[in-house]
């Protein structure tokens, strides 16, 4: 018999459910909308998790050209308002929908979102303040009023300055909360200081008492984190890491004044669309009883990539932004060396010129043993997750990371670099005790990563017994939203008192 039926049994009354709280989520991009980077996929997901838990949760997004596009004929148009802009006063329609539990408002304005893509124009500052901005005076207009205000990144900083700046004279708005969550510190909104009138529409106090300013520039994001009642990064270890100088982009002095209200959440993962069971996208389905269907993921990977079809050589993967934070330096160190052991490498992605080079350079170098697909594709990225067995992110920071949680949930045993989301997410094997979900090193040396990798390399090939519990504990663990949303909910709570 549970507690709650012990109460009943007992005469008392059973445990009241916690309050449904009512929040509105802002972000610049969610899946299924529009995506260019991971704060899609959060925002395509926690407020579904959120949603399934009895809270009231509504999002606001800009309605881009591609949303239209794909989405328009199920939108439902509410209302136009014109929204103040410093001395501009511009058009604003509404329109909704609703989907998975969740009521999505999308925002019009064709002067700053119809356009082919969502971010990388010369006005970006003047777009994302508007959308701020409509934010706030949208607020009457919404099916309801929230108590809690979560935006996301600097393309939605400027929610919390404006709030406060409004609600010196709008009494209603003072009673909400708002949370500003930091995916990646490094992209922080700034802008000079002659923008803060003209451009935002702020009075100079909020120079003067330093909530906007630093060194010599308006940053959004040091002002959202001043203002707002929460701060919270995508992992615990990254809003540790956060307090430090490499990690903090120049932030490390606000983030440590913030560290009273500094939370880290892990980000989850869509269970469901990331299911080797249910998987579509794959040559073979598989689950953690049955793994047959791997070998035949992998066997197709070799296959399709040009590969030697050598069922008992560990093939590694890798799937990544090829930019420098995502550790490819060390890649490059060790490359020779890795390419002496007994594997095969894979790897998806795209990015800066000279990582492509070097991986077009190991392909020609290694035929039949290295495969770089310079690009980004689903289906392929989808066939690494399957078909690989071993998984690569030797990151020198990696905020929280998905690709790590995707590889576990789809048996590809992951080698990483303790930072962040990734330290938070794998734990290293230990032998002796049998335990762990992956690989990990701790100094960002590529002598140290080459290291593990031999040890998983001779795991795979001395012990595939050991190797294939290490899968199952990957594969069976809890990656998804609800714990997410479950913590989100212990701040709201918190911060609303």
């Amino acid at each position: 018999m549970d507690s709650l039926s012990v109460n009943e049994a007992a005469g008392f009354p059973a445990a009241a459910e916690p309050a449904p709280r009512r929040i509105l989520y802002v972000t610049s991009e969610a899946v299924p909308f529009c995506k260019t980077g991971g704060l899609a996929d959060v925002a395509g997901s926690l407020p579904q998790a959120l949603a399934a838990a009895g809270n009231q949760v509504a999002v606001i997004l800009p309605l881009y050209q591609k949303v239209k596009d794909a989405f328009g004929d199920k939108l439902e148009f509410m209302k136009y308002i014109y929204v103040r802009l410093a001395w501009r006063s511009l058009y604003c329609g509404l329109f909704r929908m609703e989907k998975d539990g969740v009521t999505w408002y999308f925002v019009d304005n064709e002067q700053y979102f119809k356009r082919p893509e969502l971010y990388g124009y010369y006005d970006d500052g003047e777009r994302f303040a508007y959308f701020c901005r409509a934010v706030v005076e949208l607020l009457p207009h919404l099916d309801f009023w929230p108590q809690v205000i979560h935006c996301n990144d600097w393309q939605s900083a400027l929610v919390p300055v404006y709030l406060k700046d409004d609600g010196v004279r709008e009494e209603g708005l003072q009673g909400i909360r708002t949370v500003i969550t930091v995916h990646n510190i490094e992209y922080q909104g700034r802008y000079g200081k002659e923008t803060l009138g003209d451009l935002f529409g702020l009075n100079a106090g909020w120079l003067r008492d330093g909530t906007l300013e630093m060194d010599g520039d308006i940053n959004l994001i040091k002002g959202a984190m001043l203002c707002a009642d929460a701060v919270t990064a995508v992992s615990p270890t990254y809003a540790q890491e956060l307090k430090f100088a490499y990690f903090a982009h120049g932030l490390e002095s606000i983030v440590s004044n913030c560290s009273d209200k500094l939370y880290g959440v892990l980000n989850g993962l869509d269970m469901e669309r990331y299911n080797p069971e249910e998987d579509r996208t794959i040559a073979a389905t598989y689950s953690a009883e049955d793994l047959s269907g791997k070998a035949r993921d992998k066997s197709e990977l070799q296959r399709l990539l040009g590969l030697r079809e050598e069922a008992d050589t560990p093939v590694i993967g890798m799937v990544s932004r090829l930019v420098s934070h995502k550790g490819l330096d060390l890649v490059q160190q060790s490359f020779q060396a890795l390419m002496e052991l007994p594997v095969q490498m894979v790897l998806v992605g795209k990015g800066d010129y000279k990582y492509e080079e070097f991986f077009r350079w190991a392909q020609q170098h290694y035929p039949g043993r290295m495969c770089a697909y310079i690009g980004y594709n689903e289906a392929m990225s989808m066939n690494v997750y399957a078909g690989a067995d071993l998984f690569l992110m030797p990151s020198r920071s990696e905020p929280c990371g998905l690709s790590q949680m995707i590889a576990m949930r789809y048996g590809t045993v992951p080698i990483v670099r303790e930072t962040g989301g990734l330290k938070d997410t794998v734990q290293p094997y230990e032998a002796w005790r049998d335990s762990g979900n992956g690989f990990t090193f701790a100094n960002y040396d590529g002598a140290d990563m080459l290291s593990v990798i031999s040890q998983a390399v001779e795991l795979y090939r001395g012990d595939r017994e050991a190797f294939r519990r290490l899968q199952l504990r990957g594969m069976t663990g809890d990656y998804s939203w609800r714990r997410s949303a479950e913590e989100y909910r212990r701040i709201y709570d918190k911060i609303l008192g």
